[in-house]
C-alpha cells in the first residue's frame, strides 16, 4: 500500500456518504470543533450529536460542491475549503462515495489520501468482502474491522 508523504498534522474527523446522502461511516480522532448557532439541535452538553454533525457536513459539501459546478462549469470540481479553525478535504469517487476529512486549517491538500483510502482501504476491505453489503439502506454503515483498524493505522501512523 503506497502512501503519500504529508507534513505533522491534526486528523479531526472522518466520514464515508453513499450515494442516498447516507453517513454510512464516521470516526472522530479528536472531538469535533463545528459549531451550529441552534441550541435546539444540541446534545450532550452544548455539542452536536453524531447524527447531527454528519447532517450538518453532507449539507456543506452538498451546497459548496453545487456552488462551484453551477460557477465553474462541469468541468470544475469542489476539493477543499478552509475556515479558522478547520479544513474540510473532499473527494468523490466514480460510483458517487463521498469521502470527507476535517483535519488542522494549516494541512495542504488531501485529495490524493483521500483517493489512496478509497482504493487502498475502502475498496480492499468493503467492496471486495462478500460479506458487506453493495448498498448501505437506511444509513447501515461500514461494520468492517479489517477497515477500520486499516483506517485508524494509516491516519495515526503519519498519513
Amino acid at each position: 500500500m503506497a502512501q503519500v508523504e504529508v507534513e505533522a498534522m491534526t486528523v479531526y474527523s472522518f466520514y464515508i456518504f453513499d450515494r442516498h446522502t447516507e453517513c454510512i461511516y464516521h470516526k472522530s480522532w479528536l472531538p469535533t470543533i463545528i459549531n451550529n448557532g441552534d441550541a435546539s439541535s444540541r446534545s450532550r452538553g452544548g455539542r452536536l450529536s453524531a447524527a447531527d454533525d454528519a447532517k450538518l457536513i453532507f449539507g456543506t459539501i452538498f451546497s459548496l460542491r453545487n456552488m462551484v459546478r453551477k460557477l465553474g462549469g462541469p468541468e470544475d470540481s469542489f476539493i477543499s475549503y478552509r475556515t479558522g479553525q478547520y479544513k474540510l478535504h473532499y473527494y468523490e469517487t466514480p460510483t458517487n462515495l463521498k469521502f470527507v476529512m476535517l483535519t488542522d486549517t494549516k494541512t495542504n491538500n488531501l485529495r490524493i489520501v483521500l483517493h489512496q483510502i478509497y482504493v487502498n482501504l475502502y475498496v480492499e476491505y468493503v467492496v471486495k468482502n462478500p460479506l458487506s453489503p453493495v448498498e448501505h439502506p437506511g444509513g447501515v454503515g461500514v461494520a468492517n474491522e479489517l477497515f477500520e483498524l486499516a483506517l485508524d493505522s494509516f491516519i495515526t501512523g503519519g498519513l
